[in-house]
């Protein structure tokens, strides 16, 4: 895991617990609305379909509630910006409990409605209280900007699967998992060479070499926030987002190949 120098930065916790509960909402209402045919349908993710996708959305928020169940810990144990380095390990363990909720829950709207309100239910805990989230205990205010990174990743997962599906983001769940994914490239390659410009939402700098100070930089990467968190999380591969011009890289350090995806 890299080591995340660069301080992480902060993030509104108000708005960060409005734009989950939008979000969740938003995938709610889509998921409501679902067809037998569309809900077997296969997604990106191999092995799933679009049934297993929608009931482990609902995971990606029962976590905070689950968490909060357990005794808190003596203190945190990983950092904002160590957390998307960390995901990989699960993986497997995420899979399996992903088909055995899909299949002992085939009301997918109870499934939701239970989710929604024992998340709102957490929500009134405060931002200090640690989780022991199984990828490392974080303070609470840590762990809800990861969820927006779960929630916003596999939204797009669920409109990529269904066609003609388009559900809306949430401005400050879709800002927030942007500006997390970004820092974390700015962890895995810290320097000054190059600078990413995911707009409107983040620039930042990476890349060890000479540091640009002033001007045009001279190792630019650009592209938008959905681009940007598919190639951060796997989703699309640093070539073919060149070859569809989905991504603009100019400069002898603007190869970001080699550095994504940042979450297995």
């Amino acid at each position: 895991m890299p080591t995340a120098r660069k301080r992480a930065r902060t993030y509104d916790t108000v708005k960060i617990r409005e734009a989950l509960k939008n979000q969740f909402g938003h995938v709610r209402q889509a998921v409501s609305a679902l067809t037998p045919e569309q809900l077997a349908l296969e997604t990106r993710l191999a092995g799933w379909t679009v049934r297993d996708l929608a009931a482990h959305i609902t995971m990606a928020v029962e976590t905070v509630s689950r968490n909060l169940d357990r005794d808190e810990p003596p203190a945190p144990q990983l950092t904002l910006l160590e957390w998307p380095f960390a995901t990989a390990a699960r993986a497997g363990d995420i899979a399996d409990g992903t088909r055995d909720l899909a299949t002992a829950n085939p009301d997918l709207d109870a499934l939701y409605a239970r989710t929604e309100d024992r998340f709102r239910q957490a929500l009134s805990a405060p931002d200090s209280r640690v989780v022991a989230a199984r990828t490392g205990a974080m303070t609470l205010a840590d762990y809800l900007v990861t969820r927006t990174v779960e929630l916003v990743v596999h939204t797009d997962d669920l409109s990529a699967a269904v066609p003609g599906l388009d559900i809306p983001y949430d401005r400050q769940a879709l800002a927030a998992c942007t500006r997390l994914l970004a820092d974390a490239l700015a962890a895995k390659a810290p320097g000054g060479s190059t600078e990413v410009r995911i707009p409107p939402y983040a620039v930042v700098q990476c890349v060890e070499g000479p540091k640009h100070t002033r001007g045009t930089p001279p190792n630019v990467v650009e592209t938008d926030p959905l681009t940007w968190i598919r190639l951060a999380t796997g989703r699309l591969s640093w070539k073919d987002a060149l070859d569809s011009a989905k991504v603009s890289a100019s400069g002898e350090r603007a190869d970001l190949g080699g550095l994504l995806p940042l979450m297995g």
